[in-house]
């Protein structure tokens, strides 16, 4: 690859020898995600896996894909791409759990306009601690440089996961009842939903991203950059021991759209808003932009980053689980007669 280079490319905008740089300064990181199911390294054509299906009856594979979205405008005014890479991690894994899959590998796909391989490199290590973080590998990703369709300083960042549940495992929503209750996550901010209300609201600019506000204890931009957090491990925890009847993942559409997801015909959900701390920066994006309640538990997550429905006599073990693993968890509300609704109390 040493002698591949073409000047011609290069003049059009797109220098090969960039990107053989940027693969270069990912190696470490990449490679700290492998374990002995990797039997590929990097720069073939193909990620190879060997899954560990022992014990397994009938194992399914599960497979969730998702971007980052315009939490990326955030990234490239403050010059800051360390975490982005677990937002795009996370809104992959946090779906496949929900299924009750454990993630086994994932893939990145990245555009940009320009290939700086030490900002490639950096977003590429914020991946790699995504998946550190989910127990999972990165076994490939593409990089593709396109100049005149993305400006110089500008990328998108999208992933695709793959996790693996045996057939009698996986979660099914036939086995809610009536007095279930529903454990919520908390999350660690706005995660990477809702963004283009967000950017509205404040006019998301160099000054405002730096504005820093007493309720936060930080900048605008620093709370809108935490990254979304990750909750496999946890869960898979809880699904070992717990019997775990629903799993709801709350990116966007808030908790009309997703909670419904994990439910069956018959049942609807109460919510007590009370019952756990709604974080400052959902404060201040409804009284910032004036902003109905219902549209705010319909575009964020209000704090709460999952949610899980166990029976009754299984709540507070639940937490103590999802606490031991430096988790905050609250019994947010409960299984009652109805069809498919979400009624925020």
């Amino acid at each position: 690859m040493e002698k591949s280079f073409s000047e011609s490319y290069k003049q059009a905008g797109v220098d090969v020898t960039a990107g053989y740089k940027s693969v270069e300064l990912m190696k470490e990181a990449v490679r700290s995600t492998y374990n002995k199911s990797v039997i590929s390294d990097l720069g073939g054509f193909g990620g190879l896996f060997a899954p560990d299906i022992n014990g397994m009856k009938e194992p399914i594979l599960v497979s969730g894909t998702d971007g980052v979205g315009t939490k990326l405008k955030l990234a490239f005014l403050m010059n800051k791409h360390d975490t982005i890479g677990q937002d795009c991690v996370a809104m992959c894994v946090n779906d496949v759990i929900c299924c009750g899959a454990k993630p086994l590998f994932f893939l990145d796909y990245m555009a940009l306009g320009k290939n700086v391989p030490e900002v490639v490199a950096t977003i590429v290590k914020g991946v790699a601690d995504g998946c550190n973080l989910a127990g999972c590998s990165l076994i490939g990703g593409e990089t593709a440089e396109m100049p005149g369709f993305y400006q110089e300083g500008e990328y998108d960042l999208a992933g695709f996961n793959v996790g693996i549940v045996d057939k009698e495992k996986i979660i099914d929503s036939n086995t809610i009842e009536i007095g279930d209750k529903v454990i919520g996550i908390a999350s660690s901010g706005v995660h990477s939903n809702g963004f283009s209300l967000v950017r509205k609201i404040f006019n998301i600019n160099e000054e405002t991203v730096n504005k820093y506000y007493e309720e936060l204890e930080m900048t605008l931009g620093e709370c809108l950059l935490t990254p979304t957090r990750i909750y496999v491990k946890p869960v898979l925890e809880i699904l070992d021991k717990i019997q775990v009847k629903g799993i709801s993942h709350i990116t966007g559409g808030g908790f009309y759209e997703n909670m419904p997801r994990m439910l069956r015909e018959g049942v609807a959900l109460n919510i007590y808003k009370n019952s756990y701390p709604i974080l400052p920066i959902f404060n201040l994006i409804q009284k910032t932009g004036n902003i109905p309640e219902r549209d705010m538990y319909n575009t964020f997550n209000m704090g709460i980053g999952m949610a899980i429905i166990v029976k009754k006599e299984d709540a507070d073990s639940t937490i103590k689980i999802l606490n031991s693993y430096g988790e905050k968890a609250y019994e947010i509300g409960e299984v009652v007669e109805g069809n498919k609704e979400i009624n925020i109390m």
